[in-house]
């Protein structure tokens, strides 16, 4: 392991078993958990969310590049919803083919139609990294998506770091122990939102956490959540058929929920096809959105986060739009796309379409969903391209470089799972926050970072869909 745990440790059997009981115990003191699958919204029964045996290294170069441009990949999303020409422009094909793009886009139309009731934006974001390895053995920083909605674990990512250093100096590892990051964005993101709720203005109103049914990352949220509380600002939970039931605005358009008026909806759940169970679902969406609360995301930034819009955003001369006098801020942007392709109907989408076939293991084909899990690789791009690359149906995808990042070997701890040594790969996350009251960026943070780490095996897929784990960084 590059500048990292010495094979010695890595090869001590006895050693890893010890320190395996070490971590998983030191995971439940910091409070790193979650609630067990088969039970997901009882408290009775939880366990360590699941997470690496020893942090990973992280080149210090590329790590402070990702939180550097962080800040400009806030603005860029919030001038991004700002630009319903745009948007449409952007938009245009998916939509055709995409009835869930279609549907938020069609909310969206009709907030601009009617104007929109609040000023204040709140954006909660992440930008998420893979570390390209070149053939010189460098590595660079590019960009795998931009999550503008329910961007997880900023909660215990906030609590791992001490885990880490607890595991190396058991291992005799003081020196990379002091190493580990201070790293807290649960403080980060409970911060913008108490920004946005001040800035509502009334003591009494409270934030919403929009929740889903199953609610095993339940204490991820509870940490943004005591947060607020800390600062007095009081929260409620609530799931969509809360918002169905009991939700309703007054004259004023305040929204109100349980007869509790609400300041900040902040949504942890609506991002999938399947959030959407029934019209209601969809009509207390639009309800949220008329309303007079901060919505984080508000429906624009919703469909900024989206895949296509990443798509155009990398294509020549549009960053510098919304970057006019700003060159070295485009720069520093672009410098983190990866390759990124149209597969809209015409001659650049046929021309996608025979990159793909030709080499498939070249490229990672996405749809326009969000949550992991959703994306396809090898031979099976093959399979679908060849299905839909006479239809209209392929423009409900962008083809993406595949990114190289080097396997590091490391120990996966997940509750039941067996203790050996896997080939992993590591996606970083860096997440922002901004507030923008009018025209006035009130508030642009880098709010700390995520490291997530998985088996070499798996292709796609994140935490919460039981693939990846939790990591921390080792700078070297």
């Amino acid at each position: 392991m590059a500048q990292g745990i010495p094979d010695k440790i890595m090869s001590n059997t006895t050693l890893i078993k010890d320190l395996a009981d070490v971590a998983k115990d030191a995971a439940l003191l910091q409070g790193v958990l979650m609630r067990i699958h088969e039970t997901p919204n009882s408290s009775e029964l939880v366990t360590y969310a699941p997470f690496t045996l020893f942090p990973t290294p992280v080149p210090k170069a590329v790590f402070l590049q990702a939180l550097a441009v962080q800040t400009h990949y806030n603005t860029l999303v919030d001038k991004i919803s700002q630009d319903p020409e745009f948007l449409e422009e952007a938009l245009a094909s998916t939509i055709v083919v995409d009835d869930f793009t279609a549907r938020l886009f069609r909310i969206h139309q009709q907030i601009l139609k009617e104007g929109r009731s609040q000023s204040i934006v709140l954006g909660l974001n992440r930008s998420d990294y893979m570390l390209d390895q070149g053939d010189d053995g460098s590595s660079s920083l590019k960009q795998i998506e931009i999550n503008t909605f329910a961007a997880s674990f900023g909660g215990l990512s906030s609590r791992t770091p001490d885990v880490h250093r607890h595991v190396l100096k058991v291992a005799g590892q003081l020196e990379e122990s002091r190493r580990i990051l201070d790293n807290n964005p649960a403080a980060g993101l409970a911060k913008a939102v108490a920004k946005a709720w001040e800035l509502y203005g009334s003591e009494r109103a409270v934030v919403m956490f929009l929740v889903e049914e199953g609610q095993r990352n339940i204490f991820d949220q509870r940490y943004i959540e005591n947060e607020l509380w800390k600062r007095n600002i009081s929260t409620i939970r609530k799931r969509f058929d809360d918002v169905t039931k009991t939700g309703s605005l007054d004259q004023d358009k305040r929204l109100f929920v349980d007869d509790q008026e609400v300041a900040v909806v902040y949504f942890r759940d609506g991002y999938m096809p399947e959030n959407y169970i029934s019209e209601k679902t969809w009509d207390a969406r639009l309800l949220m959105e008329r309303s007079l609360a901060v919505k984080c995301p508000d429906i624009s930034t919703h469909l900024a986060g989206t895949k296509k819009v990443q798509q155009v955003l990398a294509s020549p001369g549009v960053l510098e739009k919304f970057f006019p006098d700003q060159p070295q801020v485009v720069e520093q942007i672009r410098a983190t796309f990866a390759g990124l392709y149209t597969l809209d109907m015409g001659p650049e989408g046929e021309k996608t379409v025979a990159m793909a076939l030709a080499a498939p293991d070249r490229f990672v084909l996405k749809p326009q969903r969000e949550g992991g899990g959703n994306n396809i690789y090898g031979s099976e791009i093959c399979q679908v391209l060849q299905g839909v690359k006479q239809s209209t149906e392929r423009m409900a995808y962008i083809l993406m470089d595949k990114i190289h990042p080097t396997p590091v070997q490391n120990y996966l701890l997940r509750r039941d799972g067996p203790l050996k040594i896997s080939n992993c790969l590591s996606e970083l996350g860096v997440f922002g926050t901004y507030v923008r009251q009018g025209k006035d960026m009130v508030m642009n943070e880098c709010a700390g970072h995520l490291l997530r780490t998985k088996s070499s095996e798996h292709s796609d897929g994140g935490v919460a869909a039981g693939v990846a784990v939790l990591d921390n960084p080792l700078l070297v």
